[in-house]
């Protein structure tokens, strides 16, 4: 190993990495690789040479795995990706909140954006390999030297709230002593829970409520993590004491170590003076602005933020204000060749949240500033050797003006005569000095095993790159197929639209006709009843006669009847409703004079019968005289109409004898009457 040699710590530092299945599937299993603490006088530690840790490595559940951090609560549980150990943002949540105090979830790769893990292991020079089991270890030994963010959804705010841990009951003999005890120890446990955070030094918020005897509840708001409180979760008798983390509104990256990595800063200065950091991979940092700090303040912050090698303005030629920080800082200056438009800047700024117009203008400068050195830095970072700190490189190259060998020489050289020396320190001093023909075949060797971790390295991006590519044209491949689906989906619709519209216009055109074929109906049938207004002609020669319907024997349907076709003396009246007429309506049915009158359903009420054959107005039932209907004509057979009419004749001339004789039997009846009443009173 190199000065970045990993020393384990006192508690243990896990690596995990999926080994089979999928976090979303079902039971997932994971690599895990645990890095324990050895005390380096242990005559069994490993050599100086290697990891002061022993290492352990094993296939477990993800219920084993939680199992295991709760019993052994390790320091790191380190992970090239937070959510192959959570389906979603819920989950991981979850996962964050059931961690022991004091274990953090670390994400050794980066923040939202994370590098690949090969690529951040050969940085730090930590051996990686593609099989679950040795990314897991990778994972582990970058934690263990403080490399990664930590995956947090808690603030370093907790919530410490003493409560009541009984009901105060519904009330007794007692109730009152119940209560006021009970009140009186939630006051008294939280005297002592502020006494052990006074104690602690722990700065903090107090709120309670009281109640009668004392507190219902009090609640402690600590500026600490709850590893760094000396309160517990507890519920002892009468009182319950509960330890929460403030919750976050998302998932946050922080590092684990504040490191004054090179940065590019981009300043824009003015009435308001705003800065933005920017990484030498082009990932931004952090933004300031401000309308009262002064130089000094906006130093003391670049300065919190990193070490910077260039300091970029938006506008040519760098104002004197720009030109003082880079001078402070020892760092290079950039700027462009002419003012940047405010279109280039919002359009390189598209994908960062800023403030205002000064933040974006200090922004734009750096990632310019970015772009015009992002080939350089990729030619040093390529010439770097991997055992070099890449960014102090660059440093030395840029900000220096010295060429990437004399700057990997002077680096070489200050890693030797450290503590954990190369190879050149830890050779025999009886070793004879090498010749220029074994020195040059050294540095050869060195450059080629530079040359092949950079093609390892290219090859890595170009297979990345490939999957993406494949990636990109199944999306393709899908959306060209979506694009022929709708296509033919509005071709089938534009289709199925015209046909519409040719049955609708068939449909209105047959409407059309229909009309007017109606018009023409009704203006046959008005001129068949002007020639024929007597329906005489209809059945003549063919032994019927005419027949004129009336629907109800009402006042109403004789007026539509005669409208209609007209009622004249002669004819023969079909009622095919015969019931509910009055005298009038018999009245004026018999002023027409009908031939004779066919009863369908119903029967004549007594009062329409009695003017009826008074008139002399034959009324016959439809069972004896069958009518025809076509359409609004109707005909009847004459000859049995005769018949029927013959038959009601015989029948009134009947009815009229018998009317005769009980009249005469009447008369006779108050003539003898009359005769016996004067024999009587004498």
């Amino acid at each position: 190993m190199t000065t970045r040699t990993i020393r384990a710590r006192d508690r243990p530092v896990f690596g995990v990495d999926v080994h089979s299945g999928d976090v979303r599937g079902d039971s997932p299993s994971y690599a895990l690789v645990i890095l324990d603490p050895v005390d380096e006088d242990d005559p069994d530690a490993p050599d100086a040479d290697g990891p002061m840790a022993r290492v352990t490595r094993d296939v477990v559940s993800f219920r084993k795995l939680c199992r295991l951090i709760d019993d052994r609560e390790p320091l790191y549980v380190a992970t090239d990706n937070a959510y192959e150990l959570a389906a979603d943002k819920n989950e991981l949540v979850g996962f964050l909140r059931s961690l022991p105090d004091g274990t953090r979830l670390v994400q050794v790769t980066g923040a939202e954006r994370p590098e690949p893990l090969s690529r951040v292991a050969s940085r730090h020079g930590i051996p990686y390999g593609k099989e679950p089991m040795k990314e897991a270890e990778a994972a582990a030994r970058l934690a263990a030297a403080n490399v990664g963010h930590e995956v947090t959804a808690f603030t370093d705010e907790t919530t410490v709230k003493v409560s009541r841990g009984r009901s105060t009951g519904k009330g007794g003999w007692s109730q009152d002593r119940y209560t006021r005890r009970i009140h009186g120890n939630v006051r008294k446990r939280t005297r002592q829970v502020q006494s052990k955070l006074n104690e602690a030094n722990l700065d903090f918020e107090r709120d309670v409520t009281e109640k009668y005897g004392g507190y219902a509840n009090a609640t402690f708001t600590v500026a600490a993590r709850p590893e760094d409180i000396p309160v517990s979760d507890s519920r002892a008798g009468d009182v319950r004491v509960e330890v929460e983390r403030e919750r976050r509104d998302g998932i946050e990256y922080e590092p684990l170590v504040k490191r004054r990595d090179r940065v590019i800063v981009g300043i824009d200065p003015g009435t308001t003076t705003a800065a933005a950091v920017v990484g030498l991979d082009g990932t931004v940092h952090a933004l300031y602005s401000s309308r009262t700090g002064d130089t000094a303040e906006v130093t003391e912050w670049i300065v919190e933020q990193g070490r910077p090698i260039i300091v970029a303005a938006d506008v040519e030629p760098m104002p004197e204000t720009v030109e003082k920080f880079r001078r402070s800082f020892d760092a290079a200056g950039w700027r462009p060749t002419t003012d940047l438009p405010v279109d280039e800047k919002l359009h390189r700024t598209r994908e960062a949240s800023y403030d205002n117009d000064h933040e974006r203008d200090a922004l734009a400068a750096a990632l310019y500033a970015y772009d015009d050195h992002e080939d350089q830095f990729e030619r040093i970072a390529a010439k770097t050797p991997p055992r070099l700190d890449r960014e102090a490189v660059i440093a030395g190259v840029v900000a220096g003006g010295s060429s990437v060998e004399a700057v990997v020489e002077d680096l070489s050289e200050d890693d030797g005569d450290g503590d954990d020396g190369g190879d050149e320190a830890e050779a025999d001093p009886t070793e004879p000095e090498r010749t220029e023909e074994e020195e040059t075949i050294r540095r050869l060797r060195e450059r080629v095993d530079r040359l092949e971790s950079h093609a390892e390295s290219l090859e890595e991006d170009l297979d990345e790159r490939d999957d993406r590519i494949a990636e990109l044209e199944s999306e393709l491949e899908e959306a060209k197929r979506e694009e022929r689906i709708e296509a033919r989906t509005r071709r089938a619709v534009s289709r199925l639209e015209r046909e519409t519209d040719r049955l609708e216009r068939e449909r209105d055109e047959a409407r059309e006709r229909v009309e007017d074929l109606e018009r023409k109906v009704e203006t046959l049938k008005e001129l068949w009843r002007l020639d024929h207004s007597n329906f005489g002609d209809v059945a003549e020669g063919q032994g019927l006669v005419s027949v004129k319907i009336v629907e109800q024997f009402t006042l109403d349907a004789l007026d539509a009847a005669d409208e209609a076709y007209g009622l004249v003396a002669g004819d023969v009246v079909f009622l095919r409703d015969a019931s509910g007429a009055g005298r009038r309506t018999a009245e004026r049915l018999a002023e027409a004079e009908p031939r004779a009158v066919i009863r369908g359903e119903g029967n004549l009420s007594d009062v329409a019968d009695e003017v009826l054959f008074e008139r002399a107005v034959p009324v016959v039932p439809a069972d004896a005289v069958p009518v025809r209907e076509v359409d609004e004509l109707a005909v009847a057979s004459e000859e049995a109409l005769v018949e029927a009419v013959d038959e009601w004749e015989e029948r009134a001339e009947q009815r009229r004898r018998d009317e005769k004789a009980e009249r005469i039997d009447r008369i006779i009846s108050e003539h003898r009457a009359g005769r016996t009443l004067p024999e009587t009173e004498e």
